[in-house]
């Protein structure tokens, strides 16, 4: 006997979905038979994205997406909505990040991380759970009642690593956003989660894994070696799971053991 989770009918916003772990997301979710509908400012690679994933037989479409403007967010979240139907999952993961010590981290540091991170997570949220509540509600129509909300934080989130403190701040308050939406949009089977990943090796940092600061840092951890986007596949797909009604402002480590 075998198990396996089934999206099929459902529709996923992925944020951030050009490279890395969102482009990741989408195809994990996409073999899961959800429609997913990619969201970025890269349209070039997210349409090479939709190419690939309609081709491995999946359903996928592009919106343009901008999270540290208010108005681009309204404007995407309708544009899905209107072409593929009401949404189901949110998988809200766009995030940028830099390295200096706190002291060197000027206003325009601060603002380009907290904007993406902390801000822009936040009102992407918002936007897709006002939808989800309305649907609840019985305000606006839609086959599924309730909604996945996966918000991508992470492992410095949890433990502040250095020369990354904003982001890690950043990071710490997704975390606790996460929360409070379980608590205030849990009743309406909406649930809020959220993944903590430690080291992936993506295109942005794979180069880094072989300079003398990579090998001193994978030395550091508990299983020296750093993961692969594909080792976050189980959780995503847990908590975007029909069946994961009971998982809800859960804030998941995916981190190797760094953070133990």
């Amino acid at each position: 006997m075998s198990y396996s989770i089934d999206l099929e009918g459902r529709v996923a916003l992925v944020t951030g979905a050009s490279s890395g772990l969102g482009a990741q997301f989408a195809r994990t979710l996409a073999k899961a038979g959800a429609c997913v509908v990619l969201a970025g400012r890269r349209i070039e690679r997210l349409k090479d994205l939709r190419a690939e994933i309609e081709g491995s037989g999946g359903d996928a479409h592009v919106v343009e997406l901008d999270v540290t403007d208010l108005a681009s967010i309204k404007a995407a979240v309708a544009h899905a909505e209107t072409e593929v139907g009401t949404l189901d999952i949110l998988i809200n993961n766009s995030g940028v990040s830099t390295t200096q010590r706190l002291t060197d981290v000027t206003e325009n540091d601060y603002d380009y991380v907290m904007d993406t991170n902390t801000r822009g997570a936040f009102f992407v949220a918002q936007e897709v759970g006002k939808r989800m509540l309305a649907r609840a509600r019985g305000a606006a129509p839609g086959s599924f009642v309730g909604g996945r909300i996966v918000n991508i934080a992470s492992m410095a989130g949890l433990r502040v690593l250095g020369q990354i403190g904003v982001y890690a701040m950043s990071k710490a308050a997704v975390i606790h956003m996460t929360r409070a939406m379980a608590l205030e949009w849990g009743r309406h089977g909406i649930n809020v989660n959220a993944i903590c990943p430690g080291y992936i090796d993506t295109e942005i940092n794979h180069h880094h894994w072989d300079t003398e600061q990579g090998r001193k840092l994978v030395d550091m951890l508990p299983r020296k070696r750093v993961g692969q986007p594909r080792d976050l596949d189980t959780a995503l797909l847990m908590l975007c799971a029909n069946e994961s009604h009971f998982i809800n402002g859960a804030v998941i480590q995916a981190d190797d053991g760094f953070g133990v």
